[in-house]
């Protein structure tokens, strides 16, 4: 039996982890002849004997076809292009189905987590900051999932930069079905897609806090963008904690409780990030300072600014979603008037329409907000 077919006969198992499953895989790389005592003698038990032998010979034919098709791989923890980083934790995985590039699972990289219904905030800061950091050369990391994790893949691609998706489903099952062309994108922009389960394995819900060990295992450090208390991405950071990984929260808005979970990661004494700055120490490879950051996108300081109309409305827009009735309400004047001003404002580029009302884009200087009575 080849060394690939063992690899993903035991990728199969799907129980073995660390040095156990390495050990096994080595001693049936040796074996003239694999059978159930074979196993037994390497330490499988009869379930996982079983799982071992469910694969089919049509099955095994089609997943060699995977590994002979070009951008593919079966990375072995033996192997040197095995990623040091992950393979300095306790439970790596010994085998890895990757496709795309194989170099950049050893790349310095960031892991960045949050909400699947992420708030606009979320999506503008998370953005921002990866996009910042992607142009600096440090690869991004995160799920595949929709919400932040989305919006950390495709905004380093934006900033032609490398994003690494970690799957919770086999690679011949990329979920959710609507990520199938970002995961595309990834791969043919450089990146990669990596999984630990077999290629057909479906997306069962106990794959993804497992995944998360690894998104958490190749980076150095672990920025969760927003996240309820109670979600995957604070089992991400408690991950990253156990490996000796740095762990960032973004702080947001008091009552959003899409917030709550960086604000208790913060109240614990994880980093608090404002600026791409506060992630360089992560990574002195790269000491050198952010002189050509991306533009803000809330900050038009030390810019000429456009002319603007109706600084005082504006001064009444948050930086969540602010229905019409509050800015009105807040601005003092009638909401039919308020409408025609909250369009120009948005034609400007001050102010973004949302579900629900609209949201600041751009913050000026010389704007005081001293109409808020509400």
């Amino acid at each position: 039996m080849s060394p690939e077919e063992i690899a993903f006969r035991l990728v199969k198992v799907n129980d073995l982890y660390g040095d156990e499953m390495l050990q096994v895989m080595c001693a049936l790389r040796q074996a003239r002849e694999i059978t159930r005592q074979t196993l037994h003698l390497a330490g499988l038990n009869v379930k996982q004997t079983e799982r071992f032998f469910s694969l089919t010979s049509a099955d095994m034919a089609l997943a060699l076809a995977w590994l002979a098709t070009p951008g593919n791989h079966l990375l072995f923890a033996d192997s040197p292009y095995y990623p040091a980083p992950l393979r300095a934790i306790r439970d790596y995985p010994a085998v890895l189905c990757v496709r795309g590039s194989l170099a950049l699972l050893s790349t310095p990289q960031l892991a960045v987590v949050g909400s699947r219904q992420h708030s606009h905030y979320g999506e503008r800061w998370g953005r921002y900051f990866c996009e910042a950091l992607a142009h600096l050369g440090i690869t991004i990391t995160s799920g595949l999932a929709l919400g932040i994790d989305g919006v950390a893949h495709r905004s380093a691609l934006q900033a032609d930069g490398k994003t690494i998706a970690v799957l919770g489903s086999g690679l011949n099952h990329i979920y959710p079905h609507r990520h199938r062309a970002l995961a595309d994108n990834i791969v043919g922009r450089g990146g990669a897609l990596v999984s630990e389960f077999s290629l057909n394995a479906t997306p069962a819900p106990y794959n993804f806090p497992r995944r998360n060990r690894i998104i958490s295992g190749l980076s150095r450090g672990v920025f969760v963008v927003e996240a309820a208390l109670r979600s995957g991405s604070l089992v991400t950071a408690r991950c990253a904690l156990e490996q000796g990984r740095e762990v960032y929260a973004l702080p947001g808005p008091l009552g959003n409780s899409g917030m709550e979970g960086p604000h208790w990661l913060i109240k614990q004494g994880a980093m608090t990030v404002t600026e791409p700055e506060d992630f360089l120490a992560l990574f002195p490879e790269l000491n050198r300072h952010l002189s050509d950051k991306p533009e803000m996108i809330n900050n038009c300081a030390d810019k000429e600014c456009v002319a603007l109309p109706f600084p005082e409305l504006l001064a009444n827009v948050g930086d969540e979603v602010t229905p019409v009735d509050v800015v009105a309400e807040r601005a003092g004047q009638p909401v039919p008037v308020t409408v025609a001003q909250l369009l120009e404002l948005e034609l400007a580029g001050w102010i973004a329409a949302v579900p629900g009302g609209y949201v600041r884009l751009r913050r000026a200087g010389h704007v005081r907000r001293t109409n808020v009575f509400v």
